[in-house]
């Protein structure tokens, strides 16, 4: 699958992130940056969200919300573009996500990927925990994912 990525439209894609986690219900901050994924037609797939940059700590959160339909677009290169942007271009010493307790599935993902999870009684309401996941930019230099896609290794040496 071809993707694309899409900068400087930050608004629309928070927007279209907030749409899907329902937990956003106040949407993103006005500053928050974000890259959108589409596909070759320039149909949204997905959206990251950067927002809470508190650059004195050296910490960024980060959303992450794809349509259920999506497939194949949290590739390698999408993964690279994330984390590039988090550590190299914010120059964030961590990133931070919030997931619900019950998202198995992701935090299984998180855990996998490095993440250390924190769970949050009553993050999203009385009955409904939270896990705060946090990734460091050591985590992000030992990783097998810390290197260009091999497009972009290609399009530097061309």
């Amino acid at each position: 699958m071809t993707l694309r990525y899409v900068y400087g439209q930050d608004q629309a894609v928070a927007q279209f992130v907030a749409q899907l986690i329902p937990h956003v219900d106040r949407g993103f901050p006005s500053d928050a940056k974000a890259i959108g994924v589409t596909d070759a037609n320039n149909e949204p797939l997905a959206g990251i969200v950067f927002y809470f940059w508190n650059q004195r700590a050296g910490t960024t959160e980060v959303a992450i919300g794809a349509k259920p339909s999506a497939r194949g677009w949290f590739s390698r290169e999408t993964i690279y573009r994330l984390y590039d942007y988090v550590f190299g271009t914010r120059g964030c010493q961590m990133a931070i996500m919030r997931v619900r307790a019950g998202n198995l599935s992701l935090l299984r993902q998180m855990h996998a990927f490095g993440c250390a999870l924190i769970t949050v009684p009553r993050l999203y309401g009385r009955e409904d925990d939270g896990v705060i996941c946090t990734y460091t930019a050591e985590q992000w230099a030992q990783s097998r994912f810390n290197r260009p896609p091999e497009a972009e290794i290609q399009r530097k040496v061309a």
